[in-house]
């Protein structure tokens, strides 16, 4: 059989590579964070996937896609940074916001505990946002440790959550 291989072995020994090349272990906190905001990518795919609402459907695309920038980001060892592909800067995080304002001018947030489960596509949002809640605790980890220094990593995703909590009330009342 030729062709493209889907494994190369290079993980078996439980070390990965970042975005340069530079092995590290699978257990790297930093690869422990670009993992659970993999997961939080997929959750939403999931999401998106179940959703009606063309408007959350993108909102979610442009999510996925900064998440991945981000994993870039987390992937970038520190003596390259200045060469990551990506940056979470406050203009992401100011994005975000200006999608919250938008659905809280139309309805506000419910003023009590939501059990999870209204609907197929609230569900895996619901879903999404704890996964996007267990990345930003990595993350505010790695920035107390000083493995990171962009802060506005944990301002970012701490919106990108409450967003993902507003749309998932949003699917609720479709």
């Amino acid at each position: 059989m030729s062709g493209f291989r889907k494994f190369s072995k290079a993980g078996d020994l439980g070390y990965t590579s970042l975005l340069k090349g530079q092995r590290v272990p699978k257990y790297d906190p930093r690869v422990e964070a670009y993992g659970i905001l993999d997961e939080a990518v997929s959750a939403l795919g999931l999401a998106k996937a179940l959703s009606k609402n063309k408007k959350i459907k993108e909102i979610i695309s442009t999510i996925q896609k900064e998440l991945y920038g981000l994993c870039s980001e987390l992937a970038t060892a520190p003596e390259d940074y200045h060469e990551a592909p990506f940056k979470i800067s406050e203009n992401h995080t100011k994005k975000i916001e200006k999608f919250i304002d938008e659905f809280l001018e139309k309805k506000p947030l419910p003023s009590h505990f939501v059990i999870p489960g209204g609907t197929p596509a609230s569900a895996a949002l619901d879903l999404a946002r704890t996964i996007v809640r267990r990345a930003e605790r990595r993350i505010h980890k790695l920035l107390h440790d000083g493995v990171i220094r962009n802060v506005e990593i944990g301002k970012y995703l701490n919106r990108v959550a409450d967003l993902i909590f507003t749309l998932a009330r949003f699917e609720e009342e479709s």
